[in-house]
């Protein structure tokens, strides 16, 4: 199922999954929603957070009991609790940080501070 603009539907994602896991994905989105405006998207293969500017998140596992973001960033930021794994995309100056939330309660002022991070540096630029 695709929307007019040829992007897979966000529903084709979310079906079929947990009650749990739907809750921490809108959480989410509710929290990163009060950073600034976002547009929520659904790719083949993963659902893009974008602010006015490009992608500042990956949604890429909507698993049993979790939701699994990546935060591309300029620069690697290996000093915090909330990352379990930080890695460069070859031949790029990307890091990628993976944020896995189990609970509602992971999306701590750490991680919306990297959120605010996240959507100020890519909308500067």
């Amino acid at each position: 199922m695709t929307t007019p603009g040829g992007e897979l539907a966000l529903s084709a994602f979310l079906t079929g999954k947990s009650e749990h896991t739907l809750m921490l994905f809108h959480h989410f989105i509710a929290v990163f929603k009060t950073i600034g405006d976002i547009k929520v998207e659904a790719t083949k293969s993963m659902i893009g957070i974008s602010n006015n500017h490009k992608r500042i998140a990956w949604v890429t596992q909507l698993g049993r009991n979790f939701v699994h973001v990546v935060f591309p960033f300029k620069q690697e930021y290996p000093d915090n609790l909330c990352f379990q794994k930080i890695a460069q995309v070859p031949g790029q100056e990307q890091y990628n940080h993976h944020f896995r939330m189990l609970q509602a309660e992971d999306l701590n002022e750490e991680v919306m501070e990297f959120m605010r991070l996240a959507y100020q540096e890519e909308s500067a630029g």
